[in-house]
């Protein structure tokens, strides 16, 4: 399991840090003249600096005050969801650790971002804000996380391990054990994915392998959660929220930066609502 970790993050890193010429069409590469894509607001950002701080702290602050349950308020393992209750038991210390060497990935962004400066196809205001909002969805994921495991929905996996390193695992298990919900890797691991892809495909919006980096960062997101499965530390439902709220979080910050697009001194913007879309053009 290890090798093809390997292979992924081989694979991914060729795709998006790799030969960097060509990573657009010739005629579609980024003129001399670049206008900022994305851009910081005090008027925004001050608030959501000061709103994301306090949810990250909060988070933490709850999980850091979780205690060991009695064995009768831990949630029996009949009441786990069907889809779920195969993974009760399960112990792996090499997928757990196989899935701990996903943090080298957390600066896939940043990296892609430098190359574009070095290339001269994106600025320093931009690389900034950029910089600004992977830390700002960082925080708010992670508080998110940490109050959602706080509530102790449901223990790991491993806590109802009966036998081998999985009993061994569960007697030495502290507080933070018996708070599954939701999976921090996965959440995390799907905002970077996410951050990756949209540096992209905004800084290089012709280029042929937009979706070759968008599918390639979003599968090893996806076997980063995987990982955390086979190695008994979360569920299937653990790893499907921390993607939703990681992929969300990201999205939702990186809109809130986005310059909206102008066509002769015009500014588009789009709305989609169900079995709707349209336009708005300010003049």
């Amino acid at each position: 399991m290890r090798k093809s970790f390997v292979k992924l993050l081989i694979f991914t890193f060729v795709a998006c840090f790799g030969p960097t010429k060509g990573w657009c069409a010739e005629d579609d590469c980024p003129s001399e003249k670049i206008l900022p894509r994305f851009e910081v607001s005090l008027y925004s950002d001050i608030p959501l600096v000061i709103g994301s701080a306090a949810i990250s702290l909060y988070g933490n602050y709850r999980a850091s005050q979780m205690d060991k349950p009695l064995e009768d308020e831990i949630r029996p393992e009949s009441r786990l969801l069907p889809w779920d209750k195969p993974i009760a038991g399960r112990y792996d210390e090499n997928a757990a650790r196989a899935s701990q060497y996903a943090a080298v990935l957390g600066a896939m962004p940043l990296v892609l971002g430098g190359i574009s400066i070095a290339r001269d196809e994106a600025t320093w205001g931009e690389f900034g804000a950029f910089t600004l909002m992977f830390a700002e969805a960082l925080a708010i994921q992670n508080g998110i996380n940490m109050l959602a495991r706080s509530l102790e929905v449901w223990p790991r996996p491993y806590i109802y391990g009966k036998s081998g390193d999985a009993l061994r695992e569960a007697e030495d298990a502290d507080a933070e054990a018996y708070g599954s919900f939701f999976s921090g890797h996965a959440s995390a691991a799907f905002m970077v994915a996410t951050f990756t892809s949209e540096w992209f495909s905004t800084i290089y919006p012709n280029s042929p392998y937009k979706s070759l980096v968008w599918t390639s960062t979003m599968s090893l997101a996806g076997f980063v959660g995987v990982l955390r499965i086979a190695a008994g530390r979360h569920y299937p439902t653990d790893v499907a929220a921390g993607a939703l709220v990681g992929t969300g979080v990201s999205l939702a910050v990186i809109r809130a930066h986005k310059k909206p697009l102008r066509i002769g001194g015009n500014q588009i913007s789009f709305w989609a609502v169900p079995n709707s879309v349209g336009t708005v053009v300010s003049f």
